[in-house]
């Protein structure tokens, strides 16, 4: 078996689900499990009517809904060609809208929000099955929240879903296509939940470990990692391959094309991962496996932006043990993450890409502390082999970029990645000369 996942943009149009059909007969599988996300832009809509209802702007909320179930109205007529499969996709959207309206006499809550959202791959999902039915290619609807399951720390169960995942497709033994929702599941509570954002990556990957499928492959409008990015630097190559570790350093330090978490599942469980696009079916993509294939060279750069430096000085921190410790538990404390962190006898400085808590946490930090806050800076990421043994590639780095102002350089906490941390001004600058000299 395969999984194929399929984002926003493969399926943001009635002439893109149309394509879907003859990729996945592309592939040289028995069985093939399909995760859509939702039609580009829904997600969107649906958070906007969701900030909506939580402001009880109730006509705002029903005009909002209003003009979507135009759109999907529209979207039904383009797709379907026959009466009876026009009539049947609308009478399944109609429940889907007055689901929406059901909520204009109720308290809106977390759970509320959390089942609007849960709509999107829910439509899409429902309408590729509902056209592959139209065409008569047997199909099965899997749904998610029938097997995607959280616990209690928002940790996907894997036994969980390899369990009841596993029952749902063996009630069809003579099926070859099944179709399920990425993003969304049930958490511990058993209340409707989901990923978060990008979190249909995250679905792929946990089914694919689950299931020890053959491969997982993610298909979008790119095709596969390039060694830069191709909106501020030409000439930029895709990469053919990367190991699991290079593929997280790069979806973590800015390389949109796939989820940060997606990298995890697949790699615990050893199964390949390969990036597609659907514009270009035929494109190698890249495969991410365990294999180690870039050895002894720098593959890829990759930028973060919309990070925070925090510095923090202390004159007790000299030889004081326990320092580190305080700080890393206020961090904690708030649920904020860290992504780079240097320390020297006097002071520590670090950075976050999440403030919600920025503002308590300098308020603790300043009981035993000065703290300076650094605004708008970017993180640059450098991913290759740069095992202990490797010599000569920080002095190469930094020649690239002795003209940028760096706030803060990480090397030698993993063997691939060399980070350093520009104000964003920069950024475009260091991503263009790190280019030219690297590459």
């Amino acid at each position: 078996m395969k999984v194929l996942k399929f984002g926003g943009t493969s399926v943001g149009s009635p002439e893109r689900i149309e394509q879907l059909l003859p990729i996945i007969n592309s592939q040289q599988a028995e069985k093939h499990l399909v995760v859509l996300s939702a039609v580009s832009g829904t997600t969107n809509d649906l958070v906007a009517l969701s900030a909506l209802y939580a402001k009880k702007d109730i006509e705002a909320a029903h005009a909002h809904i209003d003009a979507l179930y135009e759109q999907y109205k529209k979207f039904v007529h383009q797709l379907f060609k026959t009466e009876e499969g026009i009539a049947e996709a609308l009478t399944f959207i109609d429940k889907i809208f007055d689901l929406f309206y059901q909520f204009k006499n109720k308290n809106f809550t977390l759970a509320a929000e959390r089942i609007i959202l849960a709509q999107g791959e829910i439509i899409s999902t429902t309408l590729f099955h509902l056209h592959l039915k139209e065409i008569e290619v047997p199909s099965v609807l899997l749904p998610a929240l029938e097997f995607m399951l959280i616990d209690e720390n928002n940790e996907p169960d894997v036994e969980y879903i390899r369990e009841h995942l596993s029952q749902e497709i063996s009630k069809y033994p003579e099926e070859k296509l099944f179709i399920t929702q990425g993003y969304i599941c049930k958490n511990a509570q058993g209340e409707i939940d989901n990923l978060r954002r990008g979190g249909s990556d995250y679905t792929a990957s946990l089914v694919g470990a689950a299931l020890q499928v053959e491969e997982v492959q993610i298909w979008t409008d790119i095709d596969g990692f390039h060694n830069n990015d191709p909106r501020y630097v030409q000439n930029t190559k895709s990469i053919a391959k990367l190991s699991f570790d290079e593929a997280a350093e790069l979806s973590y330090f800015g390389a949109k094309i796939l989820h940060p978490q997606s990298v995890f599942p697949a790699r615990k469980y050893n199964v390949p991962v390969r990036l597609l696009d659907t514009m270009n079916p035929t494109a190698q993509g890249t495969l991410i496996s365990g294999e180690t294939t870039n050895q002894n060279q720098i593959v890829a750069i990759a930028a973060k932006d919309g990070i925070t430096a925090i510095r923090i000085q202390s004159s007790r921190m000299l030889m004081a043990y326990g320092f580190l410790r305080k700080v890393f538990e206020i961090f904690e404390r708030f649920k904020t993450p860290i992504d780079m962190i240097t320390t020297s006898e006097v002071a520590v400085s670090l950075t976050i890409d999440e403030t919600g808590s920025l503002s308590e946490i300098v308020k603790e930090l300043e009981l035993f502390s000065t703290v300076e806050i650094d605004n708008d800076q970017s993180i640059i990421c450098i991913v290759g082999d740069f095992r202990k043994n490797n010599h000569g590639y920080a002095t190469v780095v930094s020649e690239a970029v002795k003209h940028i102002p760096i706030r803060m350089i990480s090397y030698g906490g993993s063997e691939n990645n060399i980070s350093l941390l520009i104000p964003s001004i920069h950024k475009i600058e260091g991503l263009r000369s790190l280019h030219n000299r690297l590459f």
